[in-house]
């Protein structure tokens, strides 16, 4: 089958290009928008996490049991201190 397609190897699209040097990526509107992804920071579940907004982790509170209706339209502004879930 090799035989009977011509060689494509050679062909670049923009897209793969701009991909892969991230063009047009642009940081999150808000900080600690996305983080869904990442497991619960365990230093503020104790309440000692120095890093804040910066965390790469979740900052959530074990008392949220309801679903933020914002954050599900992705309009949520309050990030990690919203008393809402920002999960299913």
């Amino acid at each position: 089958m090799e035989l009977l397609v011509a060689p494509v190897e050679h062909i670049v699209f923009d897209i793969e290009s701009s991909l892969a040097n991230q063009v047009g990526a642009e940081p999150l509107p808000f900080p600690g928008m996305d983080k869904s992804g990442a497991a619960v920071c365990d230093f503020y579940v104790k309440s000692s996490c120095m890093r804040a907004a910066s965390c790469p982790f979740r900052h959530i509170r074990g008392d949220k049991t309801i679903v933020c209706k914002h954050w599900l339209r992705g309009l949520c502004k309050k990030g990690d201190q919203c008393e809402f879930l920002h999960e299913y």
